[in-house]
């Protein structure tokens, strides 16, 4: 696929590669992931038995990887980021995030059910996968569960308001109106496989009616009220995320004084839309003009299609070398109703494109476009499509484990980046379509308050006490112009996945201090920064600041 030549893999790159194959082996999942053939329908051990194993195997490549020398530039990024994992992957294990590992949006909870979404459906045996992973499921359940009762047992909880939550999520995959029922009888899959496909869905219905068993007599009961997490644990999480260790008190004061910049630059925006008015009153203005509203998911999914082969091609014309396999990008609208936008990378041959998600509430049939522009731009082109299309394509240099690896901070970061960096390109022009940028950047470091400040128990900005769950509903719905499922939703993500929402925000705070810099030091060529950036890939921001600027 890629024409450059191949590096002569090194020791490190060997032990990498190493750690690759046994991540396959412990997290079956990958292979869906990275569309490699092999143990598709098996799923990761969430026991207790299995997270030990797995930190056993974690230990056991660190010791080798910190006696391993680096030869050369690509191999001292291949270490760090070999340590700085491994090392935090124990570190969370020693914690017992593993026992807690409970929320709405990212936790096994979801996982089990997510991989079919990637699943390959165009072979009888490919359906016969489909069918044994719904039947792998309860065994999975089960070990999964016996993590979380260890969790009970340690006073070791998520919170009650996750349990809650995601019981009610789980209650959806049961019975025939889950979307198990709707795979097994609306499958174009050949008749013979029929009854195993109803058979599988039977029993991953059965599972997620044992986790909500579960959540409602024997977790609820016990976890805690409070949604904040604390500083020791929330520290941790936040190293995690970002990829680098942040002053959170600094963070925190820099998240207000940033969603104040914000909310003075959407009144300048707003006043331009309608002379005189307010933030409000200009989206009210905006939401009732028929020009940028879209009706129904077939109306969204062409839309986002379109604007994203636009941005494909334009930029691949000029701001960035954009290969020719990554140039097919899928707007997909998914088949669960969570509220999530979403994007999953290419297989590592691209035989399935890259795919940008839309999780659409249930209800919502209206779209507005001067909302949703600068999200194709997040999601694809030149947001996460770009990072990770161009992390896949070049497997000339770093090796597999490098090229399959993710960051919140450094991709997220990037693409809120690259959200502004359309905005600077023109794209963003029209008022309108600049608003809805604003208003997704304000979103950004509100969130960068309410999940600092909640689990942190930092004073409030109105001085009337510490953060508490309930305070970040109604400060988020003051600064998210959008309809109360997506607000719910978007909140209790944050008290349920203590530092992942921040890491945009401070992300993209650390890719521009690492742009400034590049420039102080190499001149103002931008396009020679993000070729030079990107070709790093997915490190945490840490590792990618002394790559990026050892040499300057």
């Amino acid at each position: 696929m890629p024409d450059s030549t191949p590096r002569s893999p090194t020791s490190l790159d060997v032990l990498a590669e190493e750690w690759l194959d046994t991540m396959l082996e412990l997290t079956p999942e990958l292979h869906v992931h990275l569309g490699r053939p092999g143990r598709e329908s098996d799923y990761t051990d969430r026991s207790p038995d299995g997270v030990g194993a797995a930190a056993d195997a974690a230990r056991s490549m660190l010791t080798r990887v910190r006696a391993a020398e680096a030869g050369d530039a690509v191999d001292d990024v291949t270490k760090s980021e070999l340590i700085r994992t491994l090392e935090l992957e124990l570190e969370q294990v020693e914690a017992g995030f593993w026992q807690r590992d409970l929320n709405v949006i990212a936790s096994p909870a979801q996982d089990l059910r997510d991989v079919f979404d990637l699943m390959s459906t165009g072979s009888e045996d490919d359906w016969s996968h489909v069918a044994q992973r719904m039947r792998n499921i309860p065994a999975a359940m089960a070990g999964y569960l016996d993590s979380l009762r260890i969790g009970i047992a340690s006073g070791n909880m998520p919170a009650v308001r996750q349990v809650r939550e995601v019981s009610a999520q789980a209650r959806k995959q049961i019975g025939s109106t889950s979307f198990f029922h709707a795979l097994a009888t609306s499958a174009d899959a050949p008749e013979n496989l029929k009854s195993d496909l109803e058979a599988g869905a039977r029993a991953a219905s059965a599972a997620y009616a044992d986790l909500v068993s579960f959540l409602d007599t024997e977790l609820a009961p016990h976890a805690p009220e409070a949604d904040g997490v604390g500083r020791e644990h929330y520290a941790l999480a936040s190293r995690h995320f970002v990829g680098a260790e942040i002053d959170l008190d600094e963070t925190y004061e820099w998240g207000l004084e940033e969603l104040a910049r914000m909310v003075s630059e959407q009144e300048s925006i707003a006043a331009q839309i309608m002379p005189g008015a307010g933030v409000a009153e200009a989206i009210a203005l905006l939401d009732a003009d028929p020009a940028h509203k879209l009706h129904g998911t077939d109306a969204l999914q062409a839309w986002m299609q379109e604007t994203s082969d636009r941005a494909v091609a334009d930029l691949g014309r000029t701001h960035f070398d954009i290969p020719e396999p990554m140039r097919r990008l899928e707007c997909m609208i998914a088949p669960t109703q969570e509220g999530g936008i979403y994007y999953t990378p290419p297989s590592e041959d691209f035989t399935r494109a890259g795919r940008m998600w839309w999780s659409v509430p249930e209800g919502i049939t209206e779209f507005d476009t001067w909302r949703e522009l600068t999200t194709v731009y997040h999601e694809g082109v030149p947001g996460h499509h770009l990072q990770c299309g161009l992390a896949v394509h070049n497997s000339a240099e770093p090796n597999a484990w490098r090229r399959m690896s993710w960051n919140s901070g450094h991709g997220e970061g990037w693409a809120l980046y690259a959200e502004r960096l359309m905005s600077e390109l023109g794209y963003l022009d029209d008022p309108a379509d600049r608003l809805g940028m604003l208003d997704g950047q304000r979103m950004r470091a509100a969130r960068v308050v309410v999940d600092i400040g909640v689990h942190l128990g930092k004073r409030k900005p109105d001085g009337s006490g510490t953060w508490t769950g309930d305070d970040a509903f109604g400060f988020m719905a003051q600064h998210v112009n959008m309809n109360d499922s997506f607000v719910r939703f978007e909140v209790n993500r944050y008290l349920g996945w203590p530092g992942q929402a921040p890491s945009y925000k401070v992300g993209q705070r650390i890719w521009e201090q690492l742009r400034e810099d590049f420039v102080a030091a190499n001149g103002p060529d931008l396009k020679e920064f993000h070729r030079r950036a990107l070709s790093v890939g997915s490190v945490g921001l840490g590792t990618l600041r002394r790559a990026l600027l050892a040499s300057d």
